[in-house]
């Protein structure tokens, strides 16, 4: 008899005690309505400092939940690399903690790769940023479009973190033991067969977005160096067109001097000079330092996280079949589905 297929929902959680307990009321419902798959739920705190933590020890009355506390913030794609590394699954499910990712979604997304081996990830992209302010939109629109161009790995506009992927997709990014992820170009730098699922942009359900819109400039910038070198070969050109430009002014300042006799303002085009030449220095050695700083964080080889503690660490008696009103207990299933799998 075949064994039950267990799906990992990976759910990063920094400071979200608000929307915390509609997410797990939700992610119960679906996993109610999907009797025929084992689930676990892996909440990852990445050093919340608001009431996250505890909730999380509450919610592990329920033995399909499983957690991990990081010491410290470490970010988003440390949460996600810890909870991808901490899921047994043979189907592992990426989404955030904010209800922004729906989670009615999974079962589709289960579903399609069961009845569609050739695909090994279904993912979700949103077709509208309604609700967002509108730089931040129009920025983020530009961004994809820049980094499509000069990037070899595709990333789809409105790409979303939450998807569902096979055991060996998992595996495969898994491989990439770089120290900074950018999780959207990994997602595409692997290369398997994807299928979008397109849906409208859906408001938090409480509490406030995490990411400024300076974290996003930030983040992006990281995702632009770790997947394109063009920003060096940019720097190199416009070097070689400041040389280029140097020759020319030089000929015309010449011929204007000797030939046409006019006398050329020293002082105004010196500091021009000074100026462009300077100003292209500065932004060709910030685009080396930039790299150079990403491979300097590489080969000190310390760790993406540092975890805290776990469900394993705590004194915690054993969650027993109706401890949690909300989502059914399948602890037996799940230990006999272990079991079975190799």
């Amino acid at each position: 008899m075949e064994h039950k297929q267990l799906i990992s929902l990976v759910i990063p959680c920094y400071n979200e005690q608000d929307a915390l307990p509609v997410v797990y009321r939700t992610i119960c419902g679906v996993a109610a309505g999907m009797r025929n798959q084992d689930f676990e739920f892996i909440f990852v705190d990445d050093g919340s400092t608001d009431g996250t933590l505890e909730l999380l020890h509450e919610y592990r009355k329920n033995s399909r939940v499983r957690y991990l506390s990081f010491s410290r913030n470490f970010g988003k794609e440390a949460a996600v690399l810890a909870g991808m590394r901490y899921a047994k699954g043979d189907y592992l499910v990426v989404m955030d903690a904010d209800m922004q990712d729906p989670p009615s979604f999974i079962s589709q997304m289960y579903t399609f790769l069961r009845e569609n081996t050739d695909y090994d990830c279904v993912a979700a992209r949103r077709t509208t940023r309604r609700g967002e302010p509108l730089l931040r939109s129009f920025c983020a629109h530009c961004f994809y479009r820049f980094i499509n161009k000069i990037s070899k790995t595709e990333i789809a506009d409105g790409a979303r973190d939450f998807r569902c992927m096979t055991r060996k997709m998992v595996d495969a990014i898994l491989s990439l033991r770089e120290y900074n992820r950018f999780s959207k170009g990994i997602f595409g730098w692997v290369g398997f067969k994807t299928k979008w699922l397109e849906y409208e942009n859906v408001e938090r359900a409480a509490g406030k977005t995490k990411w400024s819109f300076l974290k996003l400039l930030l983040y992006s910038m990281d995702g632009i160096i770790a997947f394109s070198t063009v920003p060096l070969t940019v720097a190199s050109v416009v070097g070689l067109i400041c040389c280029f430009l140097a020759v020319v002014l030089a000929v015309v300042f010449t011929v204007k001097t000797l030939i046409l006799g006019d006398p050329v303002a020293g002082f105004p085009t010196l500091i021009c000079v000074i100026l462009l030449v300077g100003g292209v220095q500065i932004f060709s050695t910030g685009i080396l330092g930039q790299y150079l700083a990403k491979t300097y964080l590489e080969v000190k080889h310390r760790p993406v996280y540092l975890i805290r503690e776990t469900e394993k660490s705590k004194n915690y008696s054993t969650p027993q079949k109706g401890d949690c009103p909300v989502c059914p207990d399948q602890r037996s299933d799940q230990s006999a589905t272990e079991e079975n799998r190799p």
